[in-house]
């Protein structure tokens, strides 16, 4: 089975890869190794800090936003034509899983950035700066649909409120999770379940499906004891901040005796025990975690 995916670095999609069968990560398309019949075995087009907005993650230099990662895959897609054929590339495009989880680095590194933002979020309600992501999100994902992709998986935002970076940004919230910015993963997230709806109902042949990644993280940050974790706030991987958020991982950093029993790795991802849980409950999960179907079911298709 072909499988692509687009957005930022995550482990998420890696871990569903090895439950679904797979040998080895999908590799990255700028690696010089990703050339002729290694394409046909699926492509990772993946950049870290990118957006649906094309502006977000700017302080990072070199992203490569959705937009972008989208023309890389144009450019795989007419790599197959010319490898495979017209006909056959279509129908193996038509078979492949697309999975795309974007949205959180335009609130992260971009909406909430701390002191750069400030102007932004007086000028702009949250609703417009949503409102504007859901737009432009429309007409990505149409594009992925009109190059050839049927069975397209998108996640939603988690509750990012939750990260150490948040936490240790937004010192008021004490102990709890900064709750502006789960409100706004919650308001783009209604919003993309209706758009996912929407694009599913008009657009021919299409299979698009949502994976609720937000109530899924939810869930294990309020039951991590009883999902064998033992810290549901911190960093693993950390150097400075109450919860190891305010400067990423890096060569200098501490790192905690036990990776497996964080939630999270960094100041701003999951670890792997917590993707591993979250992909194993994308793959064969019911309706309240990913709906109309799961990856498996949508895999048989």
């Amino acid at each position: 089975m072909f499988t692509i995916y687009i957005r930022s670095p995550s482990s998420i999609v890696s871990a569903r890869s090895q439950e679904l069968g797979f040998k080895d990560f999908t590799p990255p398309y700028l690696a010089p190794t990703t050339t002729g019949s290694v394409v046909l075995q699926g492509v990772n087009y993946a950049s870290g800090a990118s957006g649906i907005l094309n502006h977000t993650g700017k302080l990072f230099g070199g992203r490569i936003n959705l937009d972008a990662q989208t023309d890389n895959f144009e450019n795989s897609r007419q790599d197959i034509i010319s490898s495979i054929g017209a006909p056959a590339a279509l129908t193996l495009l038509g078979k492949s899983i697309f999975f795309v989880a974007m949205g959180s680095n335009d609130f992260i590194n971009n909406y909430l950035t701390p002191v750069i933002s400030a102007a932004e979020q007086k000028l702009i309600t949250p609703e417009v700066f949503v409102g504007t992501m859901i737009s432009r999100f429309r007409l990505q994902l149409t594009r992925l649909y009109n190059l050839g992709a049927r069975k397209i998986v998108v996640s939603s935002v988690g509750p990012i409120g939750c990260i150490p970076f948040e936490r240790d940004a937004n010192p008021a919230a004490g102990d709890n999770c900064v709750s502006l910015a789960n409100q706004l993963a919650q308001l783009f997230n209604a919003e993309l379940k209706s758009l996912i709806t929407d694009l599913s109902t008009n657009l021919k042949e299409s299979k698009f499906v949502y994976a609720d990644s937000y109530s899924i993280l939810e869930d294990i940050l309020q039951n991590y004891i009883s999902y064998g974790f033992e810290n549901a706030n911190s960093a693993c991987c950390y150097l400075a901040g109450r919860f190891g958020g305010l400067i990423p991982c890096g060569p200098h950093s501490k790192i905690c005796s036990d990776r497996s029993k964080h939630v999270f790795w960094d100041p701003y991802h999951p670890s792997e025990a917590t993707n591993l849980l979250t992909a194993r409950r994308l793959l064969d999960g019911d309706t309240n975690d990913i709906t109309p179907m799961n990856i498996r079911q949508l895999a048989r298709l």
